[in-house]
């Protein structure tokens, strides 16, 4: 970690003020998105499950493209033909604040899992993207107007902050780990190997093998023993605690789901399927080796 970086998160970790705003929000979302008829779906949706990717990275995309475009066609505004961009120009600084709207739906739903450090990094995250936001509406509404000087000066302005947001937002992906696949970096079971006696694994019973240094879950289901990676991709809590209904495991921790036979994602926050093992019974013991390839 950098020094820049040290200072920026202890400056950040210092901000209590932060958290009354970030607990009723967190209370708020997580009310919203909990497993139901509505919430169950729509977690799914803006976690991005359904995809097997997380949505937040991919609808960041909007804005940020959108207004990286309207600051170029803003500073060729004054040079010949430069005003010609000014249509261009206003819609995409439109375009990027519905894709705003888009990005944080998705971004709560990301966040609203955190503690500590990184719900205070991710209010900072989000507070200057409201801020950026309601700049660049300020903007739009110049432009609407005809008064194009001051709405570059507005949407400069929004841009600036946008990008140091943006900064945070790979802070909090790459530093913090929010929205990554916790299990990505784990090694891999080249050859079948004894994980537990066959009798020490039941039928719909969980049960957790280390085999070397790799976490796998295991369980008995219609007769057959299968095997997944024991540390949930969301956050990395182990699965091998949670519960286990029909051929579903859920996660302890925020209730992610996984089919036990493939490894797929069924139920957010998660979006990033299980590593999968390749099982067989030898000499009354359970062996493994990994069927999902490594990235």
């Amino acid at each position: 970690m950098s020094m820049f970086e040290e200072k920026l998160d202890r400056t950040i970790e210092a901000q209590a003020w932060l958290d009354p705003i970030a607990a009723p929000l967190q209370r708020l979302v997580s009310g919203v998105l909990r497993p139901g008829p509505i919430g169950t779906p729509l977690r799914n949706i803006l976690n991005g499950t359904s995809l097997g990717h997380p949505l937040h990275p991919a609808l960041t995309d909007v804005p940020i493209g959108s207004w990286t475009f309207a600051f170029l066609a803003d500073a060729l505004d004054s040079l010949p033909g430069g005003r010609s961009l000014r249509p261009g120009a206003t819609l995409a600084v439109g375009l990027g604040i519905a894709g705003a709207f888009g990005s944080a739906l998705s971004g709560l739903a990301d966040w609203s899992y955190t503690r500590g450090t990184t719900r205070r990094l991710g209010v900072t995250h989000g507070l200057l993207n409201v801020a950026a936001t309601a700049l660049y509406g300020g903007s739009l509404a110049l432009r609407l107007q005809g008064k194009h000087t001051t709405a570059h000066r507005l949407a400069a302005a929004g841009y600036g902050i946008v990008l140091f947001s943006a900064y945070l937002g790979g802070e909090l992906a790459y530093h913090c780990g929010l929205g990554v696949d916790h299990a990505a970096f784990e090694p891999t079971v080249s050859d079948y190997t004894d994980a537990l006696p066959e009798g020490e694994v039941p039928e719909g019973q969980l049960r957790r093998a280390l085999v070397g240094n790799v976490p796998i879950l295991l369980t008995r289901y219609r007769g057959q023993v299968y095997g997944i990676g024991d540390t949930c991709t969301h956050l990395g809590c182990s699965l091998s605690g949670g519960t286990l209904n029909r051929d579903v495991v859920t996660c302890p921790c925020h209730h992610s789901q996984f089919r036990i036979t493939d490894g797929a994602a069924v139920r957010g926050p998660a979006s990033f399927p299980e590593v999968r093992f390749d099982v067989r019974v030898a000499n009354g013991m359970v062996q493994v080796r990994s069927a999902t390839p490594p990235c």
